[in-house]
């Protein structure tokens, strides 16, 4: 506890309004929370690579969003940190009857579904019991898109399975075609958003999370694209002199090395 006192005391201090840092004291939430997502990220980046010395620093930079948020409330009358630290233990409490009040449970699937059935009656004693309460609109979009999904298949609403999902794919897809022969920008995006939309539930029927499965994707580009870079540069060769045809040949190489 001295430590996370530590930590508090060092933030307080930041943010003392006569002595404090100029640009933590310019922060307020909104313009804070941009790197509070960025750190997450870099948390998952670290496990990712199994980083362990970055991770520690990851999380101890993931935390000190929590005591920046916290501070700032604080200061606003909202709450303080020691509430922050008391409202999750209290979260995690109620959620887990069958180890603090020995409730029984058969196994994790039955904890899953009365984790979800917690949730659920929280989110209808916040007034906000819709099927698709609490999926945050800041998640990011891909990652949003399969909990809307998964939200809307509990109650039923979903295809019966991954087939009826790519045929809705390839009907998004013509419907985007439409949309590109008629010019209009704004319909053109619209049905592109629907298209990802109906990917991102294909991954959910197929047992894939799809932002894991994109930022693998991303990963495959990028290394394959600096083989490129790598293969150009050991010829002596320009991007500028290289025609289409000619790249995607080279590309084309590369993919066949890289399964090699």
């Amino acid at each position: 506890m001295s430590d996370i006192k530590n930590l508090l005391d060092i933030m307080r201090a930041l943010r003392d309004p006569d002595t404090g840092c100029p640009w933590d004291l310019e922060q307020d939430f909104r313009s804070i929370y941009p790197y509070t997502i960025e750190e997450a990220y870099e948390v998952a980046d670290a496990i990712d690579r199994r980083a362990w010395l970055e991770l520690r620093d990851e999380l101890g930079d993931l935390l000190l969003q929590v005591v920046f948020h916290a501070q700032m409330a604080d200061e606003q009358g909202l709450f303080d940190f020691a509430a922050v630290v008391e409202s999750i233990a209290a979260k995690l409490v109620r959620r887990h009857p069958h180890v603090f009040e020995g409730v029984p449970l058969a196994d994790a699937a039955t904890q899953r579904a009365a984790w979800a059935e917690h949730k659920r009656a929280e989110r209808a004693g916040a007034g906000d019991d819709g099927v698709l309460g609490g999926v945050a609109r800041a998640l990011p979009a891909l990652m949003r898109a399969e909990k809307l999904g998964a939200r809307a298949a509990g109650v039923g609403f979903d295809w019966p399975d991954a087939d009826g999902v790519r045929a809705k794919v390839v009907e998004e897809l013509a419907e985007l075609d439409e949309a590109r022969a008629s010019g209009d920008a704004a319909a053109i995006a619209e049905e592109l958003g629907d298209l990802l939309f109906a990917n991102a539930q294909l991954a959910r029927r197929l047992g894939i999370d799809p932002e894991d499965a994109l930022r693998a994707a991303n990963d495959k580009f990028a290394r394959r694209f600096r083989a490129l870079e790598r293969s150009l540069a050991a010829a002596g060769e320009d991007w500028a002199n290289l025609s289409i045809d000619e790249m995607e040949a080279r590309w084309q190489r590369v993919k066949r090395e890289a399964a090699s």
